[in-house]
């Protein structure tokens, strides 16, 4: 019996904020895997090392973590006065998925790097020395994204000493921002409301904020379920029971937002909604051992991704809860100590966060300008990633 041999396909492996994922230009991929659709995913499952019932990715370049079973796909852009279209997918790592739903604001960070590497980015808008300003549309959420990223002698500046927490090293700083960060066809908060009465079966009615900026997120009170809000993952991801309490508050609360009109359909939109806790400040021993301390954060936040408590805090919900703490009365600005604000730290399970955003009130209702964070991106590798030549 013979076998077909592996193809490569040029990538690049990144780390973007706190995730790290596998960047790919579309002209770069095999022809059938240049317009969406089952080829595409295929492609992405194996590179990845999905679906695994193992969970350990072993045969791809997933790290089996929700922060590390991703892709990107970058293309010339399609609107005007954009540098490069932008396209995330977060890759299922036990079952055979790719969920285009939304984005993320951690890779968002690397796009700009790859963008300007890639030859996207005009070479006369690149500085010998300085900051590039390159524009993004983020094409899964349809938003434009600037990210500022250092140049030095002509040439991305990676190496810095910028510290993030869930983050060994540092890196240089790339400051993002996020415009216009709610959804544009709907309302910021599509219940119309700040804070919700959320009937969950089985575990009762939960105050919860619904808030569609950066990402969908179901924001809750830690001690309406039960917590302090000062958990780290093996807290929580050790549970079966709260694991499964979470995903029942998903599917409920991505009803009410609309983004799915049965539970039964939460199983195929896993990357959103995103459900979250908070807490008002309180001290705890981050991940890494440091000493976080009540006096230096506003706001405890847990959240959980791809059914898992993250380890530190995806991007995309870093802008839901600036913005949320920005707009007085929701559970997020209440735990911070409520008011108007427009920054805030925020303590998660490695470290703290500091956070900006704009918001308004227009005709009553809510609308967010610009959510503004910092992150740091650099090339881990390379070159080619190979996958059997029969996989799509």
């Amino acid at each position: 019996m013979s076998f077909p041999p592996q193809i490569k396909v040029p990538a690049t492996y990144m780390r973007g904020g706190t995730s790290k994922g596998a960047f790919f230009r579309l002209q770069d991929l095999p022809e059938a895997c240049q317009v969406p659709g089952e080829a595409r995913d295929k492609l992405l499952l194996r590179v990845i090392g999905s679906p695994d019932p193992y969970e350990k990715q072993i045969d791809g370049l997933g790290n089996a973590t929700s922060s590390t079973s991703k892709t990107v796909i970058l293309a010339a852009p399609t609107q005007p006065d954009h540098d490069v279209d932008y396209l995330f997918g977060q890759v299922a790592i036990d079952k055979p998925f790719v969920d285009w739903s939304g984005n993320c604001g951690n890779l968002t960070a690397a796009v700009g790097a790859f963008a300007i590497n890639g030859g996207f980015v005009a070479k006369e808008r690149i500085p010998d020395n300085g900051i590039c300003t390159v524009r993004i549309w983020q094409a899964n959420i349809q938003k434009t994204i600037v990210a500022h990223v250092p140049i030095t002698n002509g040439e991305v500046q990676e190496t810095g000493d910028f510290e993030l927490d869930g983050v060994t090293f540092p890196a240089a700083e790339v400051k993002i921002e996020f415009m216009d960060p709610a959804d544009g066809e709907g309302s910021m908060f599509p219940t119309g409301n700040l804070v919700d009465d959320l009937d969950v079966p089985g575990i009762g009615t939960l105050k919860a904020t619904m808030i569609n900026a950066g990402i969908p997120t179901i924001f809750l009170n830690a001690e309406d379920i039960g917590y302090k809000g000062t958990e780290l993952q093996n807290d929580i991801n050790s549970d079966p029971k709260a694991l499964a309490m979470f995903e029942t508050i998903r599917a409920h609360g991505a009803v009410k937002m609309g983004l799915i009109k049965d539970v039964a359909e939460a199983a195929n939109r896993q990357h959103t909604p995103k459900v979250a806790f908070v807490a008002r400040p309180a001290d705890y021993v981050s991940s890494s051992g440091k000493q976080i301390n009540a006096a230096d954060i506003d706001v405890l936040v847990r959240a959980l991704s791809m059914g898992k408590l993250h380890h530190a805090m995806m991007g995309t919900a870093a802008v839901a809860i600036a913005t949320a703490s920005a707009i007085p009365g929701t559970l997020v600005n209440l735990a911070a100590g409520g008011g108007d604000r427009t920054e805030v730290t925020f303590g998660h399970p490695s470290g703290t966060l500091g956070v900006g955003a704009e918001a308004k009130e227009v005709n009553g209702e809510w609308a967010a300008t610009k959510a503004i964070m910092s992150r740091s991106a650099r090339v881990i590798m390379e070159g080619w990633v190979r996958v059997p030549g029969d996989t799509f």
